[in-house]
């Protein structure tokens, strides 16, 4: 036990208080010097920083492709018995509940003897075992009017609520011995053992014991393809055994059910697999990888004639819709006066589209705008990338002194609550139109094509005073629209301005370029930060924003 410096000191001022513990000189500089060193090593102490603990490397476990595997999460370990099973045949050790009444009455609960007999005071032995569970009532009153022929009524039910404790063993997750109910189903109890090991253990075979008697087997998958699942009636000493995974095929794609199968034969059809893996709709082929001994191999076949191919263990069935597009649909949305959808032959161009258009006075046929999915998709992934790269750069950055280590480590919080609220930005996915291959341009299922209105405004927004829509007025330049709106901010950057077309062409300008009715001014943020990389990234990232969904973020 170590003494604090202060515990040190009420003793030694004990020692000294006390008449007969006179110090001498000697032993007073030598305490003195004993609690100099131990301020000391306190002092030491007090001021070390305490060594991080180390936290354990947890692996990331994948969850089991095996089909099923999500079935035992906990779901089944706390259900109630499912109580009267009529079809359970009584078994030895079961207990029978009997009541008389009458000219005779009794009331008393019997256990099945290993003679599979219950015996009724002043009838004798009756044999019980074998018996339908709904059967029982019917065969004990029978023996009761043998005795008594008239005055006595008999009632007899198996006593399903009695407490058991079952064994649960192979391939489960926590072998051992759980208690429940003799009417809890066989999923309970394995759900209480932490369910099939997905890895090892097997769906398909699922033993239920009685000495050395099997009462039931099992197969899960009944249960979770068609609902069905055998009821039993346990007691005590009963085991559930899981038996070794067996065979297994692979089945994705275009299916609904995209899992690893198991069964129990050696070879299944095709047909047979698609039945519980459940192609989609819109399936149209299979192919099936087989790896037998050293060799690969592969087959290729139209649903409708693969049904009677045979799968062997380990074989890979892969659905997929092999359709091609015959046609194509788009939408016309804006100033016109004809359909929003058309449907077009595959491989159309805007030149079939704009057959099609119905003009009106306000359309702007030659600002016409196209938005592609793929488009947006790709600038959504273009911007992820960059933001990736920005907090790269940002957090690896090396700091000199103190001072500027904490200039680094606010710079990098303002940088990660930028891409927080830049990852959020949606494109637009705008294709730019040239006006000399506006034509020949070829156009994908799902386009969105715009035909702008005739306008009279210009919009002006970013870093000015007051973002805003302002007429458009005949040899007004972009500075002359800023001032309109109430001028740059003090965070703008006047260097970095953008003119935005209606067909979606965005140029870097200066204040002195010339603007056309429709057209947006955006006026681009100052980056204020002493990494050039930094600076460089946020300004790729503000342009890219701004192209790909015409909006201006800030920092």
């Amino acid at each position: 036990m170590r003494l604090t410096p202060i515990v040190l000191l009420f003793a030694s001022g004990l020692a000294l208080a006390m008449p007969n513990a006179i110090p001498t000189p000697g032993s007073v500089i030598a305490e003195r010097d004993q609690l100099a060193a131990l301020k000391s090593r306190q002092s030491a102490v007090d001021t070390a920083q305490p060594t991080p603990a180390i936290e354990p490397q947890v692996p990331i476990q994948l969850p089991s492709r095996m089909f099923g595997s999500k079935l035992f999460g906990g779901a089944f370990r706390h259900s109630t018995g499912i109580g009267f099973n009529p079809d359970y045949q009584i078994s030895i050790g079961d207990r029978i509940a009997v009541r008389l009444w009458g000219a005779f009455m009794f009331d008393g609960q019997m256990v099945v003897d290993p003679q599979g007999n219950i015996f009724i005071p002043n009838v004798g032995p009756v044999t019980v075992a074998g018996t339908r569970n709904g059967n029982l009532n019917n065969l004990v009153a029978n023996h009761v009017r043998r005795v008594y022929k008239t005055n006595v009524n008999a009632y007899a039910s198996l006593d399903i609520a009695q407490p058991v404790k079952v064994f649960v063993t192979g391939f489960v997750k926590q072998p051992g011995l759980y208690g429940g109910i003799a009417a809890d189903s066989v999923l309970s109890y394995l759900d209480k053992a932490g369910g099939v090991d997905a890895e090892r253990g097997s769906y398909v075979d699922i033993t239920i014991r009685r000495g050395n008697t099997i009462r039931k087997q099992l197969n899960l998958y009944d249960f979770l393809l068609q609902g069905r699942l055998d009821l039993v009636q346990f007691t005590d000493g009963d085991v559930i055994v899981v038996g070794p995974r067996q065979h297994t095929f692979t089945v994705s794609g275009e299916v609904y059910n995209d899992n690893d199968f198991e069964f129990g034969q050696n070879r299944i059809t095709v047909a047979d697999a698609l039945a519980v893996a459940r192609p989609k709709p819109g399936a149209t082929h299979v192919s099936i990888a087989r790896r037998q001994g050293s060799e690969k191999t592969s087959e290729y076949y139209t649903l409708d004639k693969a049904g009677a191919v045979m799968l062997e263990d380990g074989d890979q069935l892969n659905v997929t819709t092999d359709r091609y597009a015959s046609t194509i649909q788009v939408r016309v949305e804006g100033a016109h006066s004809g359909e929003h959808a058309i449907v077009l032959p595959y491989g159309a161009t805007m030149a079939d589209v704009l057959a099609k258009v119905r003009a009106n006075s306000m359309s702007q046929i030659d600002a016409i705008q196209l938005f592609r999915k793929s488009v947006a998709e790709r600038q959504k992934a273009m911007l992820a990338l960059s933001l990736q790269k920005l907090q790269e750069t940002a957090f690896s950055a090396r700091s000199s002194t103190k001072e500027e280590a904490d200039l680094r480590t606010r710079e990098a919080e303002l940088i990660e609550r930028f891409v927080a609220k830049a990852g959020k930005v949606e494109p637009k996915g705008q294709v730019v139109l040239n006006e000399k291959t506006l034509q020949t341009t070829l156009l994908e299922d799902g386009d969105v094509i715009r035909i702008p209105e005739r306008t009279s405004v210009v919009m002006v927004h970013g870093d000015v005073l007051f973002p805003n829509a302002v007429s458009w007025q005949p040899g007004l330049n972009v500075g002359g629209y800023v001032e309109q709106v109430g001028g740059y901010n003090q965070s703008a950057d006047k260097s970095r301005l953008i003119l935005m077309k209606q067909n979606g062409e965005a140029l870097p300008v200066s204040a002195s370029a010339k603007v056309a009715a429709g057209d947006e001014v955006m006026v681009m943020p100052k980056i204020d930060s002493k990494n050039i990389e930094v600076t460089r990234g946020i300004t790729q990232i503000l342009y890219q924003i701004a192209v790909a969904a015409k909006i201006i973020l800030d920092i």
